[in-house]
C-alpha cells in the first residue's frame, strides 16, 4: 500500500481532516439516504482524481460505511497499484465476459471473484482489469448497471473513480448512471474554461454535480500547520498576552510576599495590635487598591489584641489563615 493514502498511513494530519471534511459535506448532501454511487472525474490527467477517490473512500471505510472503490479507467487505471492489489480480474474483465466465472445454480458471475480486499477494513476495490478495445461501450452495456445494483445491495457507498472527462467519453457515461459526481480540479493547472465545459457536459447528459474539489494547493507549511489545529491563533496570542500579564504581575507578587512575610514576622514575635494591622508599610503604600490599600476593617476589627498579652498558638493559626484569605483575595483582583 503506497503513501499515497495518507487517510490511512497519516490519519491525524490535516490532509486527512480535509478528507473528512469532504466525506462529511457529502453526507450532508445526502440526508434522505438517496446517495449510493459517487462517480469521480477530473477534466485532464494528472489532476489528482484517483488520489482523491481512493482517500475519500478510506475516510468512508473508517466511518464505519462499507465501501467498494471501482477503477472504471479501463485504459490507464491506477488504483490497484495504490493499494497494492492485483490488476486483473477486473471491470473490464466483468463487462466483457472474458475470463468470467458463471455460477451453474442462478447462472449469475460470480462478484467475488472481482471484488478483492485491501489493507483498509470495510473498503474493497474492483480494478480496472484488462485493458479493452472499446471501454465507452462496455460501459453502456446493461452489465455496468446490473453490477451497480447488485452492489448497492451489499454495500453502503460506491465510489467510482472516471476518466477524465474532457478526453474520452467515458466519465459522462457514468455521470448518467450514478447518483452525483465530484469534479477534481488542480491549481494554476486546471484551465477555467475546461471545467466549466466540464460541468456543463456532465450535466447535459443528465448527471448531477456534487462539488469541485481543488487539489494542488499551494501554501505554506508553517500558516497551514498553525490554521490547522482550531484556536492555535488565538491560543499562540493569550499565551503571549498571558507573558505580559506575567511580567506586569511580578512586581506585585514582590509586594505581597513582603506583606506577607511582615505579618508572619508580628505573628511570630507573638504580640499583635490593632495599631500594627492597620499600620501602612511602603510596599503596601505603592499598591492600588479598591480597598485604600489596607487590611479590611472587619479583618483588623477581629484581631485586636493587647500588646502585653501572649497569643496563644490557636489563635496565631487563626491570625496567619486571615491573612492568607486576605492576600488570596488580593492576588485575584490583580490577575
Amino acid at each position: 500500500m503506497k503513501k499515497e493514502l495518507i487517510v490511512h498511513q497519516d490519519p491525524k494530519s490535516p490532509i486527512s481532516e480535509v478528507f473528512r471534511t469532504l466525506r462529511t459535506n457529502i453526507q450532508f448532501m445526502n440526508t434522505k439516504g438517496k446517495l449510493k454511487t459517487l462517480l469521480v472525474t477530473s477534466t485532464m490527467p494528472s489532476e489528482g482524481k484517483s488520489w482523491v477517490s481512493s482517500n475519500l473512500a478510506v475516510t468512508f471505510a473508517q466511518a464505519g460505511k462499507k465501501v467498494v472503490l471501482i477503477d472504471a479507467d479501463m485504459r490507464k487505471g491506477r488504483q490497484y497499484t495504490i493499494f497494492g492489489a492485483s490488476p486483473r480480474p477486473g471491470l473490464s474483465n466483468y463487462l466483457s465476459g472474458v475470463g468470467e466465472d458463471y455460477d451453474e445454480e442462478d447462472d449469475e458471475v460470480d462478484l467475488a471473484d472481482y471484488i478483492q480486499e485491501t489493507g483498509v477494513d470495510n473498503l474493497y476495490l474492483i480494478a480496472a482489469g484488462n485493458v479493452p478495445p472499446n471501454p465507452s461501450e462496455l460501459l453502456i452495456a446493461p452489465q455496468m448497471v446490473e453490477l451497480l445494483d447488485r452492489l448497492k445491495e451489499v454495500c453502503d457507498i460506491i465510489i467510482i473513480d472516471g476518466t477524465p472527462a474532457q478526453l474520452v467519453t467515458d466519465a459522462l457515461i457514468l455521470a448518467r448512471l450514478v447518483d452525483s459526481t465530484v469534479v477534481v480540479a488542480a491549481s494554476n493547472q486546471t484551465k477555467k474554461e475546461d471545467l466549466k465545459r466540464c460541468v456543463t457536459n456532465i450535466q447535459n447528459v443528465g448527471g448531477k454535480i456534487a462539488g469541485i474539489v481543488m487539489n494542488k494547493m499551494p501554501i505554506n507549511a508553517k500558516k497551514y500547520e498553525q490554521s490547522y489545529y482550531y484556536g492555535s491563533t488565538t491560543m499562540s496570542k493569550a499565551k503571549s498576552g498571558n507573558s505580559r500579564q506575567t511580567r506586569q504581575a511580578r512586581p506585585q507578587r514582590k509586594q505581597n510576599s513582603e506583606m506577607y512575610k511582615r505579618a508572619s514576622d508580628i505573628v511570630k514575635q507573638g504580640k499583635v495590635s490593632s495599631q500594627d494591622i492597620g499600620k501602612k508599610n511602603p510596599t503596601q503604600q505603592s499598591m492600588k487598591t479598591n480597598n485604600d490599600d489596607e487590611l479590611p476593617k472587619a479583618l483588623t476589627n477581629k484581631i485586636k489584641i493587647e500588646n502585653t498579652e501572649e497569643v496563644p498558638m490557636e489563635r496565631t493559626k487563626e491570625i496567619l489563615n486571615q491573612i492568607n484569605k486576605y492576600l488570596d483575595e488580593e492576588k485575584k483582583k490583580i490577575n
